[in-house]
This record gives structure tokens, C-alpha cells and sequence, in this order.
């Protein structure tokens, strides 16, 4: 993680304009805790948009979605096991600043935050 240019791909699950303040926000926050981020937006499936950064090395990924919008949860996903976790957008930006530092490791902070898997958006 240490050498990757950029530590986190911001996703939100589609282009729809409800979505723009919130990425635009995470990733303010985020530069303002010194974390190279990026927004990809793009029509491009989620899965092919995770596997696009997965090739650049982007370690972390933040996924925006529709249960986002209604509590302010936000899903945090680990490149290299493609695990995913779920919390509050200051949990999930507390547990990337500590991946980034090197403060936790990604076993610890799936400890301390909810499990999620894309099966669970169907519930």
C-alpha cells in the first residue's frame, strides 16, 4: 500500500446527480487526511471499474450506493482479497487513514467493521 500513487477509487454505484455531492465529499475528506484518491463515474459496470484500478494498484476502493444516500453508510473494499466491509463514512475514512499509516491491518479493521457482500444490497 505504501507505494501505490493513488490508495483509494471512490465508486458510486451509478451516474446518477444524487451521487456527485456525496463522492465529492469523501474525496475532499480524504485529501484533506493526505490520501490520494480518485472518482471513477464512469457507465462502466462497478466490477469493471474495481478491476480497472485493481490493475493500477489502487488498494482500496469506496463504494456509494443507494443505502448511502438513506443512512450515510459507505462499503470499503481491500484490492488484494476483494473483501468488503460496511460503516459510517467516518468509520470506513478512519479505518482507510489507519490502512494507509499502517495503524491496523485489513484483518483488524474486518474485525471492528460489518462484513458486506453485493448479495446483501438484495435484502
Amino acid at each position: 500500500m505504501a507505494v501505490a500513487p493513488t490508495k483509494v477509487l471512490i465508486v458510486p454505484i451509478s451516474a446518477q446527480a444524487q451521487f456527485v455531492p456525496i463522492t465529492r465529499k469523501l474525496s475532499a475528506r480524504l485529501r484533506a487526511l493526505g490520501i490520494a484518491n480518485n472518482v471513477d463515474s464512469s457507465g462502466a459496470s462497478i466490477g469493471k471499474r474495481y478491476a480497472r484500478n485493481d490493475e493500477l494498484g489502487t488498494p482500496l476502493g469506496i463504494t456509494v450506493d443507494f443505502d448511502t444516500v438513506t443512512d450515510g453508510s459507505i462499503t470499503l473494499r481491500e484490492r488484494d482479497s476483494t473483501s468488503q466491509v460496511r460503516g459510517t463514512e467516518d468509520a470506513v475514512l478512519q479505518a482507510v487513514k489507519n490502512l494507509v499509516d499502517g495503524a491496523e491491518s485489513w484483518d483488524q479493521i474486518s474485525l471492528r467493521l460489518e462484513p458486506f457482500s453485493a448479495h446483501d444490497q438484495d435484502n
